[in-house]
């Protein structure tokens, strides 16, 4: 098989990672994707980092198995446990993670103030950790747990009461101050966005790091050699370890909201 044939593999602890996949089909559109989501272990966010980290190796590989050229891990969590490990463990596979998008966001308005929406798990790694020293005399960031955030997400609840609800709660804990800015550091919650800046306000601007991804990933894959070109539109297969009609419904859902 043409090394260039083979599809590219995304990854994620389950559907939220389909925001990273309409970047990549969008800026790599003659690619085939191999979309593995690990529904039943989700969430990460809460887990115990080694937890995560074997979970992720094994699903990488998994999609290595099935032909994989090139894999995305499309989940902060998985992200910050795993993909330095792995980096190692396969020097040769071009392999892009996710990380908040705290730069541009930084870059819009110096001296702001910056709210990072993340799992616990992903505001306790020194990754991001690191990102935030990195960051921190420019501007203002705040992290801000948000725990169940992303089984919205996975029930297809996007727009319902309960999110609206969960999200005025939330943005209270943040008190009278005004925020400029909104860091979104799950791959779920841009599924959430509409809702997110509804109750934000329309003078929030808000970042996710799914478009940056996506370039880093056709920027390796043109490195390698490997970037398809010119083949007519590529076609997505969905997996899921759930592997439930409902599930695989909503993964399609996902995929073509606009």
């Amino acid at each position: 098989m043409d090394e260039k044939a083979r599809p590219v593999g995304v990854f994620d602890s389950g559907v939220g990672g389909i925001s990273v996949l309409r970047e990549l089909i969008q800026q790599m559109p003659d690619e085939d994707y191999i979309y593995f989501g690990d529904s039943q272990n989700a969430p990460y966010g809460t887990q115990d980092p080694e937890q995560v980290r074997q979970l992720t190796i094994r699903n990488v590989e998994y999609l290595m198995e099935l032909g994989a050229k090139s894999v995305v891990v499309a989940c902060n969590t998985a992200t910050s446990a795993a993909v330095a490990i792995l980096r190692k463990m396969y020097p040769e596979l071009p392999l892009v993670g996710m990380e908040p998008a705290i730069k541009p966001a930084v870059l819009h308005k110096p001296g702001s103030r910056i709210v990072v929406m993340a799992t616990p798990m992903t505001l306790r790694q020194e990754k991001f950790r690191l990102l935030l020293d990195r960051y921190k005399e420019q501007a203002e960031i705040i992290p801000l747990p948000c725990p169940g955030l992303m089984e919205f997400i996975e029930r297809g609840d996007l727009e319902g009461e309960d999110l609206r609800q969960y999200l005025t709660e939330l943005f209270q804990q943040l008190g009278q101050k005004p925020i400029d800015g909104i860091v979104l550091g799950c791959t779920h919650y841009p599924f959430a966005r509409r809702m997110i800046q509804e109750v934000a306000g329309d003078q929030v601007k808000i970042f996710d790091g799914g478009e940056g991804t996506a370039r880093e990933m056709k920027r390796r894959l043109k490195a390698a050699g490997l970037l398809r070109e010119g083949s007519g539109r590529g076609k997505v297969t969905f997996l899921n370890s759930r592997n439930t009609n409902e599930e695989f419904a909503l993964c399609e859902q996902l995929l073509r909201q606009t």
